[in-house]
């Protein structure tokens, strides 16, 4: 049984920043569910075709775990993500603009094997950054 620690890092070293979808067995639960922005989305398999379209519309994604922390089954922890948005792997056309966003994010762990996990991830200020949508006005 593999500690949390190492597979959050592991999920977002080898999987996220690498492509490494062969690892997915490994490090999450078969029945995992992630509870995103786009809604829930249960199984490796459909967690391997979100790592896809995310590489594909960002090929430089690369994701930086900071402040993890443990208790029992439970595990928190930050995401700094930095990319460019050079394909349409999202649902839009590329923009060619880069961006920047730090996630807070939780889960749960099951025999060592992510299980459950739920995040914003950033989306809103990463869509703005991009300038998929408008910023707020300021005051």
């Amino acid at each position: 049984m593999s500690d949390a620690k190492t597979v959050v890092r592991r999920i977002f070293d080898e999987v996220v920043n690498q492509g490494r979808t062969d690892v997915l067995p490994d490090l999450f639960a078969e029945d995992f569910i992630d509870h995103g922005p786009m809604g829930d989305m249960k199984g490796r398999d459909t967690f391997a075709q979100l790592v896809q379209q995310w590489r594909s519309a960002v090929p430089d994604v690369h994701c930086e775990v900071e402040n993890l922390f443990v208790d029992g089954e439970n595990v928190a922890w930050l995401v700094r993500t930095t990319g460019t948005h050079t394909g349409d792997g999202l649902g839009f056309p590329a923009t060619g603009k880069s961006f920047e966003t730090l996630s807070a994010n939780s889960g749960l762990f099951r025999d060592g094997k992510a299980a459950e996990h739920w995040s914003e991830q950033g989306m809103f200020s990463m869509l703005m950054q991009i300038g998929v949508i408008p910023a707020p006005a300021q005051a």
